[in-house]
């Protein structure tokens, strides 16, 4: 599979490449500083971090509303890639092309600097986890994959805005203090938020979540230590529960008298139901927790940035704990 995608990527290099050498005209937005975010949570936070910043275009790769773990790269895609100053990704299982491109681009003497989160998270990064009873892939990794969904934890986020901060100063000189000072504002923010948390998740009544679905949650439940049940792990390609399954989280919904099933953002919401229509009461309730993982930009100015949609979390999580 890798070596496919490094061919995708030196192919889409490659056009790239040959369409730029031809185009006699310069793209309408030259002259301005680029910045390109491949998920959403990531342009939001840049939007706070350069806001006010003279002749920058800020923009998002995965602007389509296609799930990041189906994201296909385009040339189209390369082209702006290549063009940018500043790349920022994710650098997990479901953008593990974006480390070929990082590569192409260093090869082919592009000017773009292109920054991989799960590297600037280091050691805070955690390997994906297979807790009692979730559904096992059908194919065995050969390796332990970390989980990627590091902005889902606001600890995270503050980390990592107080990095990209640093790395702006680099590609935007001209900004580097309004950028510090956006960075400070943007913390204080954070903090609040991350401090309505901890606040509200202490006083729950019960500590354990249950999701009929993906959970791409991990970072934020060891955030304010809770427990979890999940059908799959986060970037498991499996969409379908065997009976083992859901006889196990039914049994748990009922063992655990929890309020309601967990499910993310986009699902059909079938293997929740089915869940609750195998409990012994069959009551609970279908919630669902926003990961942001195909959150577009006109998405977010109907339902709210990255904040509010861990507020709305927030509330989430208070009803399916109490």
């Amino acid at each position: 599979m890798k070596r496919i995608i490094a061919f995708v990527v030196s192919l889409a290099l490659t056009v790239a490449c040959v369409a730029g050498c031809s185009s006699p005209q310069a793209p309408a937005s030259a002259g301005k500083h680029k910045i390109i975010a491949a998920i959403y949570p990531i342009y939001d936070w840049m939007s706070h971090l350069t806001e006010g910043a003279d002749d920058l275009s800020l923009s998002l790769l995965a602007d389509n509303g296609t799930d990041i773990h189906s994201y296909q790269l385009t040339a189209d895609d390369m082209m702006q890639i290549q063009d940018c100053d500043l790349f920022v990704y994710i650098g997990g299982e479901s953008d593990n092309w974006a480390k070929d491109v990082a590569d192409s681009l260093q090869k082919n003497g592009s000017k773009a600097k292109t920054v991989s989160l799960m590297d600037l998270m280091g050691d805070k990064a955690k390997e994906e986890e297979h807790v009692e009873g979730m559904q096992e892939e059908k194919e065995e990794e050969e390796e332990k994959e970390l989980d990627e969904h590091i902005w889902l934890s606001l600890k995270n986020t503050r980390f990592l805005c107080s990095e990209l901060t640093k790395t702006l100063g680099e590609v935007l000189p001209d900004d580097k203090a309004l950028c510090e000072k956006n960075a400070e504002k943007y913390d204080k923010a954070l903090a609040a938020m991350d401090e309505q948390y901890t606040k509200a998740l202490g006083e729950k009544k019960r500590d354990t979540l249950l999701f009929g679905d993906r959970f791409p949650f991990r970072y934020l439940t060891d955030d304010y230590d809770l427990k979890y049940y999940a059908a799959f792990a986060g970037c498991s390609a499996e969409t379908e529960a065997s009976f083992e399954t859901v006889a196990f989280l039914a049994n748990k919904l009922d063992e655990l008298q929890l309020p309601a099933v967990i499910t993310i953002d986009n699902s059909d919401q079938k293997i929740a139901q089915t869940i609750i229509n195998t409990s012994k009461s069959g009551s609970a309730k279908i919630l669902t927790l926003d990961s942001m993982q195909s959150m577009t930009i006109d998405k977010a100015k109907s339902e709210g940035d990255y904040l509010k949609i861990m507020e709305k979390n927030l509330e989430v999580l208070q009803q399916a704990l109490n």
